[in-house]
């Protein structure tokens, strides 16, 4: 089968994936039966590309290191905004990954449900609309008969919501816990080694871990927008970002972590999501944990999860949680998911 898609939004995600759409491209077609056209590429100040016969990703790539999409070849560039490369593009799918806004979403909210009223099937890695509106906007893609896909919003590539949806299907969740941004879990790793925060945060920054402004990561957001997502559509809870209390890792020491470390413990900023009766409760916050819990063992910039059920007891899993190539195959992923239900 042949699917066309509509990528809105080139940066890091979608550039990593037209990386693997171009690598993979016969082994999707091969051992899958799947081919992925990409026919439009909508940018907010690049420019936006449109073939319907499909895009040459490798000069899309290419061109896209130069700072604009002038220098793609042929009639190709539009000057349409998002919502309109979404109407315009006639692609089947509508791939959405602008920057992650937790105030009100936009503009992707805008993108999803202009692609979901247009009967476009949705697959994104972007937070945002997933932890602002994840009910209302399935209820759109049910209304409409299309699919919402969003594997990339928690760990990237690292598999946790399929898992949690089809290995674990048959378990009662009783809570969700776990080391959801690798900025902070690399910087605490680094203060364990010795350093302080402000050297540690700096570290991170130098190494593309941490943005100019970090208070994404250290201040918790990051971590939380995950958290609601994952209680949300695993547990069922109704959550908004305003239910999940808060702690980044700013506050903590030094001499808190050399503490730790002569207890045996470690400093962790944990993301939570707990059944409390009728009620699921979550928190984003440092912790102490015993060394020879699972998730003290993850470091670096390294993310994991532990789910805590009734038939297997812990499980924990554990995987890169950021990076172009990473979230990128999560979006592929789901494209690969579409290809199953749809088929």
């Amino acid at each position: 089968m042949i699917y066309t898609l509509a990528l809105v939004g080139f940066g890091t995600v979608s550039q990593g994936l037209a990386g693997l759409l171009v690598d993979k491209a016969d082994v999707l077609a091969q051992q899958h039966g799947a081919t992925f056209r990409v026919t439009t590429i909508a940018t907010r100040s690049r420019g936006t590309l449109h073939d319907p016969a499909g895009l040459d990703l490798s000069v899309a790539l290419q061109a896209a290191q130069t700072g604009s999409l002038d220098a793609y070849p042929g009639d190709c560039l539009k000057r349409w905004d998002g919502v309109q490369a979404i109407r315009r593009s006639g692609a089947q799918v509508v791939v959405e990954n602008t920057p992650t806004n937790l105030d009100d979403a936009e503009p992707a909210m805008t993108h999803f449900k202009t692609a979901l009223e247009g009967g476009q099937h949705v697959i994104t890695a972007n937070k945002g609309p997933i932890a602002l509106a994840y009910k209302a906007l399935e209820q759109l893609a049910q209304k409409h008969h299309v699919h919402l896909l969003f594997e990339g919003t928690v760990l990237s590539g690292t598999p946790i919501l399929s898992l949690a949806r089809c290995g674990l299907g048959g378990c009662h969740i009783s809570q969700i816990k776990g080391i959801l941004n690798g900025t902070t879990n690399y910087i605490l790793s680094q203060m364990e080694e010795g350093m302080g925060y402000d050297e540690a945060l700096e570290r991170a920054q130098a190494l593309g871990f941490a943005e100019a402004d970090p208070s994404a990561d250290v201040d918790g957001w990051d971590a939380l927008a995950k958290v609601v997502i994952l209680a949300n559509v695993l547990m069922g809870a109704n959550l908004s970002v305003g239910d999940v209390e808060r702690e980044g890792i700013a506050g903590i020491t030094a001499a808190d972590v050399a503490r730790a470390k002569a207890e045996n413990r470690r400093w962790k900023l944990i993301g939570s999501a707990r059944r409390d009766g009728e009620t699921i409760k979550a928190s984003v916050q440092p912790t102490l944990i015993p060394l020879d819990d699972p998730l003290a063992g993850v470091g670096a910039a390294m993310n994991a999860l532990t789910f805590c059920t009734d038939v297997l007891q812990s499980v924990t899993i554990r995987g890169v949680g950021a990076g172009g190539p990473q979230t990128g195959f999560a979006v592929l992923s789901d494209l690969l998911e579409l290809h199953r239900r749809l088929s």
